[in-house]
């Protein structure tokens, strides 16, 4: 699978053996179409999913999930976010993980839980408390769950912005006493924390290399409207204000490309911690960029950019999205501030 990193995989069982610079560029191609992950088997919530079972999961978890997800035979979702709590910050998250006997019992509440709505979803990733005590980031852990298990009710898909977010979806979803094998659990209990961080490593700047696709095709859309379209006797391409749209748009994308190439160089370098700042960085720029490019293009478009006849609007609802589903804007810019502090004040 042409997203799996090398750093994850590096025997290549499981990936073409990419970097993440070199799949940057493939990335950035598949952002131009909402259906192309889907089509390569590299889309989210799968590629995080898989890449946490060959990270933590053990044989008999990589052979009853892993190989189906590779194969695309089956698909995953994520059960982490919860309505009753900040979810950003996963120390909050109170979903229960109960041992009895050889089982786990799980109860909890959870939403936007990406990947659920496929009829093809066989498993979710769930991430629970298993203890109320001692270190805070030591409470949580991560099973994995068949879909098909008693207790699990779908209690209803989530739009985003008005869309369904195709093919994968989100859902609302209720685990009443779901029980799984004690063998479902990853790593072993109080690894929740762990897991999640290892997942959002390469798993962050995906979407930044799709968001980068995503506003070049916008680009192209912009461009073509302002050629073709006459208003007040000229074309659009002959107005100021439509020429400085198109040029700060290719300046913030060649601006966004650049930053996203650095943090994948620097995690192929180092691994994801060496690249914390700068994975923060592209995710607080490029949502952003994409959504103001593609603002931009509708703005062009006219009414057409509103309707149904362009992909803008699903383009600036993805976009959008992620500035909270990637992780919170405010969390980003707090995390570089922080570094950025503590680095000057090692040199007073």
């Amino acid at each position: 699978n042409l997203f799996m990193p090398l750093e994850s995989d590096p025997e290549v069982k499981y990936g073409a053996g990419l970097t993440n610079v070199e799949y940057a560029g493939l990335c950035e191609i598949m952002g131009r179409s909402f259906y192309a992950p889907e089509a390569f088997n590299c889309g989210a919530p799968d590629t995080g999913n898989m890449e946490v079972l060959v990270r933590y999961g053990t044989p008999e978890q990589q052979k009853q999930w892993l190989y189906p997800l590779l194969n695309g035979d089956i698909r995953s979702c994520f059960a982490m976010t919860e309505p009753a709590v900040a979810s950003s910050d996963a120390t909050n998250i109170q979903s229960t993980i109960r041992l009895e006997g050889d089982e786990y019992v799980l109860q909890g509440h959870k939403w936007w839980t990406s990947g659920a709505m496929d009829p093809r979803c066989a498993v979710a990733v769930f991430m629970g408390k298993t203890t109320t005590e001692g270190d805070i980031h030591r409470q949580q852990s991560m099973v994995l769950v068949p879909m098909n298990s008693p207790g699990i009710k779908i209690v209803r898909p989530l739009q985003v912005l008005g869309f369904e977010d195709a093919p994968h979806g989100h859902a609302e979803v209720r685990f009443d006493n779901v029980r799984v094998p004690a063998s479902n659990i990853l790593l072993g209990p109080g690894r929740g924390f762990e897991i999640a961080q290892g997942r959002l490593g390469p798993g962050r700047i995906h979407h930044c290399m799709r968001l980068i696709g995503s506003a070049e095709r916008a680009l192209e859309i912009m461009c073509e409207r302002a050629l073709t379209r006459v208003a007040f006797g000229k074309p659009l391409a002959t107005q100021g204000t439509v020429r400085s749209d198109i040029a700060m748009s290719r300046l913030e994308i060649d601006q966004c490309r650049l930053l996203t190439l650095n943090a994948a160089r620097l995690m192929d370098e180092g691994g994801n911690k060496h690249a914390r700042k700068e994975i923060a960085l592209i995710k607080i720029a490029a949502p952003t960029m994409a959504q103001n490019v593609i603002d931009r293009a509708m703005q062009i478009n006219g009414g057409m950019g509103l309707s149904q006849l362009t992909p803008l609007a699903q383009l600036f609802v993805g976009a959008r999205s992620l500035r909270l589903a990637d992780g919170p804007d405010e969390v980003h810019r707090d995390m570089v501030a922080k570094m950025e502090l503590k680095n000057f004040k090692a040199r007073l």
